[in-house]
């Protein structure tokens, strides 16, 4: 019998080595994996000015990274002073910018560019250089050999001007057009909602007057000093505007922060399907002169918080939900005790976030109608 029991485990042994050496088949991480060939960029020189800070100023190209088993590889850019590549905390201090999975290139505007040379320690108007190499990574990660550049970043000017945006959306009235703030040197950003219904037709105005404005030029997205083309926007919806007079264009993005939670679902969306809340926010529409975005909605008992452009990327909660402060990236929530019309408002101070961030906090009110 006791022999019996030393075969069965000794058989039992054998199907378990063979197992694991099937499994250690498929690891990757014994195995050397290596870029192809070398990373390129699009210039070596860099002097970066802030009036051409919302342009592209770096491409950073590289070759494709195989790794043994068929799956997408991510890739991420990384920057660094040359006396910090070197040693035990080598690249340790290294700024890191994600590219994406199978992305082979990663572009930067001269406002990131200047941020990073900035925040690595590079003086302002003082060319300095910077060590550029790329990471590609599945199960373990692999770098790229460096390549050096040499950047001359610029000291960011303190704006506080205006530029105003009077159209069909609220009566051509100049004195009550929503304001563009000036977020760079002659770069303007600012927030909409056109509302069913309304025309989507404006200018761009100097000051709160007609003494001098733009319309559209050669096309849509062009300014033209006195023209009297209206700018046109795709229609009803909610969109962050971004000026350039240095460039004479501008930019139209679809904008909206929104409640998401049970609380913003209705009854027949949650009985289809509990996390039906969670999933879909429901848009706010931006009061442009209060500066706050706004919805009176009929919300159900369960919770609610903010979210920006329907996703979770950028979000906030209440870390004390007995105050009206918000706070970015907190799990917390605001609990709707009772059914019924709410009126919800939501009001953040947005300065530059491609080169800020979002702000820590924002403020709302939850009021029973």
């Amino acid at each position: 019998m006791k022999k019996y029991i030393n075969k069965l485990f000794l058989l039992g042994s054998l199907v378990f080595l063979a197992a694991s050496c099937e499994t250690e088949g498929t690891v990757t991480t014994l195995k050397s994996v290596n870029f192809p060939s070398g990373i390129e960029v699009s210039s070596n020189t860099i002097v970066l000015k802030e009036e051409t800070s919302d342009q592209a100023a770096l491409l950073v190209s590289y070759p494709k990274v195989t790794f043994p088993i068929a799956a997408p590889v991510s890739y991420a850019v990384q920057l660094d002073l040359p006396t910090d590549i070197k040693g035990s905390e080598a690249w340790s201090k290294a700024k890191r910018v994600e590219a994406g999975e199978d992305v082979l290139s990663k572009s930067f505007t001269g406002l990131e560019l200047n941020k990073i040379a900035l925040d690595l320690g590079l003086k302002p108007n003082v060319p300095g250089e910077l060590v550029i190499r790329v990471e590609a990574s599945m199960d373990h990660r692999t770098y790229s050999n460096p390549v050096t550049i040499t950047v001359t970043p610029y000291l960011k000017t303190v704006v506080f001007g205006e530029i105003y945006m009077p159209g069909s959306y609220q009566g051509w009235d100049v004195g009550t057009a929503a304001a563009l703030t000036e977020i760079q040197l002659g770069v303007y950003q600012g927030y909409m909602t056109v509302a069913e219904g309304a025309g989507p037709g404006f200018k761009l105005n100097k000051g709160r007057n007609w003494a001098q404005f733009y319309g559209a030029g050669a096309s849509n997205n062009d300014l033209k000093n006195m023209s009297d083309t209206d700018f046109v926007l795709p229609g009803a919806g909610s969109y962050q505007i971004k000026v350039n007079t240095n460039t004479l264009k501008w930019s139209q993005t679809p904008y909206a922060w929104g409640i998401v939670g049970p609380a913003s679902a209705t009854a027949e969306q949650t009985a289809g399907d509990p996390n039906y809340g969670w999933n879909h926010s429901v848009p706010m529409s931006y009061d442009h002169v209060t500066k706050t975005w706004k919805i009176t909605a009929n919300l159900l008992a369960g919770a609610l918080k903010f979210r920006l452009n329907d996703a979770w990327t950028v979000n906030y909660g209440p870390a004390d939900a007995s105050t009206n402060i918000v706070n970015l990236d907190n799990g917390g929530a605001y609990t709707i005790g009772e059914a019924g019309t709410y009126e919800v408002t939501f009001k953040i101070v947005e300065t530059d976030p491609a080169s800020t961030g979002y702000p820590a906090t924002a403020i709302t009110s939850i009021v029973k109608k």
